[in-house]
């Protein structure tokens, strides 16, 4: 049921969406020396950039052996209008958004095609029959589901088996553990925690500037951002006793949380790319990782993971209505 994929992943995203680009031929190095350093599975979405992320990856994967990548990509996201995102799960939606990837991407098919963000007005599993068609049909070979309540997993799975499900996790964000994990397990669904590195902040933006995309979310604003660097000394502090950064602890306490676990950490800078590597280097026993854990008390965290605008599009909400029995 399940895809084979590099323990560690990498998230395309920061390439070329959110912050400053970068250039086509440094985007292509970076996935280069990721691949040659053994990473094999990237993650895209034809939102990213919008669709320049996708095309990016595209060159790069000419690059690359294609059969050795594990290419994932994202569709569901029509526009952003003044009320907000414009989710797309309809059938037609579906098939037009894979076309349009596999054109900009390059490529004869997707092996992991995600359903970005719920669509709440079309039933899940329209959504996913047109997906299970498009799996026949060879164009994509696994499908996964990013930000879905535990009911719309459930409902998706049913149709067609979920190769994996991309959630927010870290160590700052944990409130996945309490159901969307445990379901996860019980249908054997892989999980691909994305931000593991809590959007930069344990990879040193909780001491730096905040830039002007990282300054929308709650957690890194006035007074919040402040009450979360006492936080970040104390895993700086952790890190030096475990011999590493403290990028490569929350990183390491990621990856330690499962065999089913395949965090995308994203980067635009070769030698961060290589110090994330090296988090796999880092070996953690059960005590180690409730001691990370402890430091970063939850109800310690200051703000929340999403500004206000855009929690209704998280997994809390991510419910679709019943399919209508014809």
């Amino acid at each position: 049921m399940g895809a084979k994929v590099s323990k560690l992943g990498f998230g395309c995203m920061g390439l070329s969406a959110y912050n400053v680009s970068v250039s086509d031929e440094v985007g292509i190095a970076i996935i280069k020396h990721a691949f040659e350093r053994g990473i094999t599975h990237f993650d895209t979405a034809d939102y990213y950039g919008p669709k320049t992320n996708e095309i990016l990856v595209g060159k790069a994967l000419k690059h690359l052996p294609r059969e050795k990548v594990q290419l994932a990509t994202k569709f569901g996201i029509e526009s952003m209008g003044p009320g907000g995102l414009v989710i797309n799960g309809t059938p037609e939606f579906v098939r037009s958004s894979l076309e349009a990837s596999l054109q900009r991407l390059d490529v004869d098919y997707i092996d992991l095609y995600y359903i970005i963000r719920v669509d709440t007005n079309t039933p899940i599993e329209d959504t996913m029959e047109e997906l299970k068609k498009l799996v026949e049909e060879g164009k994509i070979k696994y499908i996964g589901i990013s930000e879905a309540s535990p009911e719309t997993i459930r409902r998706a799975h049913a149709v067609h088996p979920l190769t994996a499900v991309q959630i927010e996790w870290s160590l700052w964000t944990r409130d996945v553990e309490e159901e969307i994990i445990p379901l996860c397990r019980e249908l054997g669904i892989g999980i691909v925690p994305y931000s593991p590195l809590g959007r930069g902040f344990f990879a040193g933006k909780a001491k730096g500037d905040i830039s002007s995309f990282l300054g929308m979310f709650p957690r890194f604003q006035g007074e919040n951002l402040e009450k979360n660097r006492i936080l970040y000394s104390k895993v700086e502090k952790l890190a030096e006793k475990y011999g590493c950064t403290p990028a490569q602890l929350a990183l390491s306490w990621v990856l330690h949380q499962g065999d089913d676990v395949a965090p995308i950490p994203g980067t635009t800078k070769i030698k961060n790319l290589d110090s994330n590597i090296d988090s796999v280097k880092v070996k953690l026993t059960k005590e180690d990782l409730k001691e990370i854990s402890d430091v970063i008390p939850i109800h310690e965290v200051s703000g929340g993971s999403y500004p206000d605008a855009l929690k209704k599009y998280s997994w809390q909400y991510g419910n679709t209505p019943p399919k209508k029995s014809t």
